[in-house]
């Protein structure tokens, strides 16, 4: 879509977010995974299991019911935002006896196999509840369980994601003719990021990539004091945050005469994204779609500077399942969320990355970043 085609999105009417079945659904996990109950600690999957969104808090899931314990900071703002959530729980608001708390649910719950979340909790943690939280318990690592959940994604879910991707759009629109002006890197960077703030994101997915002529080059490179100049390729990675949700989008611009090699990277790139998107759908092996990018790549000569994987999930994220590489043995779900973000790196001549985020579907995929390919300033 052109410029004039992008709205900005009216993020005060967005599709509710289904968040009470969501315990239920991860109870069902527990037997499969050998556990009486799941001690949640990676904060995001909290948040998605009960809708708060404070930096402090453990959620113990068992047969018997939910039992959240925060800290008194946020003691008020638990029992609202599970009370808007429909998230039915027993909340302890403790100072330092989060180990007590905890300990009781664990015991009341007659959990004899605890599930820990083994990407969430480091080794003096483990240690930690070995011998003082849970020292009667048999602690079980487990992996995956509510990430699983997360993979399929319900309409407040996808609604949160499409208004971030749309900010990210207008933003990138408003900000982008300023390309020409020859500003540095940083300096471009720092008006996208405001412009995404003033259309409504509450922040940015990451740290914006501006990579502008040989330092597009580098994948993940941080935008410095470069000035952008004529015959650059500019590289330009970003994301908006709206209510915990994210974005992603890469576009490379041109500014300025190309050379023939610069061209024919571009084309190619482009050729190589096309591939892949067209290759996204229910069931799909992951690795499928990087293999489609790649493919094109490769056939071009420049497979060794493609020097990443294709894409990943997004959501409450914005790097998580499912990852798209050569590695992957994840299948595609409809209704995930991914990237497809095929890239050439080239020192003598900079770097060409496009990628959007796409909505999987049965017979295929919808793409929510639409920001038009045009390498033109």
């Amino acid at each position: 879509m052109t410029a004039a085609e992008l709205d900005v999105p009216d993020l005060t009417s967005l599709a509710p977010l289904d968040v009470a079945p969501r315990a239920g659904r991860l109870r069902e996990a527990l037997a499969a995974a050998e556990v009486d109950a799941l001690l949640v600690t990676s904060l995001t999957n909290v948040r998605y299991l009960t809708g708060f969104t404070g930096s402090a808090a453990l959620l113990l899931v068992s047969g018997r019911g939910l039992t959240f314990v925060t800290d008194g900071r946020y003691g008020q703002q638990a029992t609202d935002q599970l009370a808007a959530a429909g998230v039915e729980a027993t909340i302890e608001v403790t100072g330092d006896a989060q180990r007590q708390a905890m300990a009781a649910a664990v015991g009341a719950a007659g959990a004899a196999r605890l599930g820990l979340e083994a990407d969430a909790v480091t080794w003096a943690a483990q240690r930690t509840y070995a011998t003082s939280w849970f020292p009667d318990v048999e602690l079980v690592p487990t992996t995956g369980l509510v990430a699983a959940l997360r993979l399929v994604k319900d309409e407040g879910e996808m609604a949160r994601i499409a208004a971030a991707c749309a900010v990210a759009d207008v933003a990138l629109a408003e900000v982008r003719p300023r390309l020409a002006d020859g500003p540095t890197e940083d300096e471009f960077g720092q008006e996208l990021d405001l412009a995404m703030r003033r259309h409504g994101a509450d922040d940015v997915s990451f740290e914006t990539i501006v990579a502008s002529g040989p330092n597009g080059a580098k994948p993940h490179h941080r935008p410095g004091p470069r000035r952008i100049a004529d015959g650059d390729l500019v590289v330009i990675d970003f994301g908006a945050l709206v209510d915990g949700y994210h974005s992603d989008m890469t576009r490379t611009v041109a500014v300025g005469a190309l050379s023939a090699t610069q061209e024919r990277m571009y084309a190619v790139v482009l050729e190589a994204q096309a591939a892949g998107v067209a290759a996204v759908a229910e069931g799909v092996a992951a690795r499928d779609v990087d293999r489609a990018c790649r493919a094109v790549i490769d056939e071009a000569g420049w497979g060794s500077a493609f020097l990443h994987g294709t894409g990943h999930g997004v959501g409450l994220d914005i790097h998580e399942d499912p990852r798209v590489g050569q590695a992957s043995t994840a299948m595609l779900a409809s209704r995930s969320v991914v990237t497809v973000e095929p890239g050439v790196y080239l020192p003598e001549h900079g770097g060409v990355r496009i990628e959007d985020t796409v909505v999987v579907t049965p017979d295929g995929c919808r793409p929510v970043t639409l920001t038009h390919k045009s390498p033109a300033v």
